[in-house]
């Protein structure tokens, strides 16, 4: 029980990545609060299944976009459970195209959804960690992040502000206890890259040393890892899931 007694929020968790990393949460003892913009039955049933683990977990309707939305969601967080122990930034879009044929638009939305997103909640939960003097934020960025990628200026430029926002971010707060990391994921198995064109999907699995994608439950093995106390002298640090491509 890496997690027991502890309280998370996941944003975006309603399905992916998210949800995995939620579920793995409450098994390991966190009651865990996940956000994603509307309640629908995805959200019902992944609250249901949370509820069963931990029954203080709790659903929250919210734009991980919208600073005051934000806001609401921390203040709703001190009032319910008086602390946050673990922030997982995992809120994120695609709109993938070259750069010639991308609207600003597409530009505009995935910087906003992926990388505003990570500001908003640090901003609105790192006071309340501040007075904790602890704390664990883990911010999804992507390899994309690291290494770039054709078609995905805009997701690789928000992957990569996020990383350089997570270290900047460790520095300012190490000092009160509070631990901020990035993780990187590679190629995984979600729906989001089974919309891929098949001949990207097979270039990417083409490039993996590990010969297969990465699976949810690895990601979110990952952030488990750095929300718990297995990683308290880690900070700043960017974990790349992705099973070697960016050796």
């Amino acid at each position: 029980m890496l997690l027991e007694n502890k309280i998370a929020l996941i944003t975006g968790a309603s399905r992916g990545i998210g949800k995995c990393t939620a579920k793995l949460f409450a098994e390991q003892g966190a009651t865990v609060i996940f956000t994603d913009l509307q309640q629908n039955e995805a959200s019902e049933a992944l609250l249901a299944e949370l509820r069963t683990l931990q029954p203080r977990s709790a659903f929250i309707a919210s734009n991980a976009a919208d600073y005051e939305q934000a806001v609401e969601v921390a203040s709703q967080v001190q009032k319910e459970y008086g602390r946050l122990d673990v922030l997982v930034n995992n809120a994120g879009i695609t709109r993938d195209t070259l750069l010639l044929r991308m609207s600003p638009k597409d530009w505009d939305l995935v910087l906003e959804v992926n990388l505003r997103s990570v500001f908003n909640y640090c901003k609105a939960f790192v006071p309340m960690m501040l007075k904790q003097r602890s704390g664990s934020i883990v911010n999804t960025s992507s390899v994309v992040g690291v290494n770039g990628n054709p078609g995905q200026c805009n997701y690789s430029a928000s992957k990569a502000g996020i990383i350089g926002f997570t270290k900047s971010l460790a520095k300012e707060i190490g000092s009160r206890g509070i631990r901020c990391n990035a993780i990187a994921p590679g190629f995984i198995e979600t729906l989001m890259t089974q919309q891929m064109q098949p001949e990207v999907r097979e270039k990417w699995l083409g490039e993996i040393p590990l010969h297969r994608g990465g699976t949810e439950l690895d990601v979110a093995r990952t952030s488990l890892f750095l929300a718990s106390e297995l990683s308290e002298y880690i900070t700043g640090q960017v974990i790349c899931v992705d099973g070697g491509v960016s050796l």
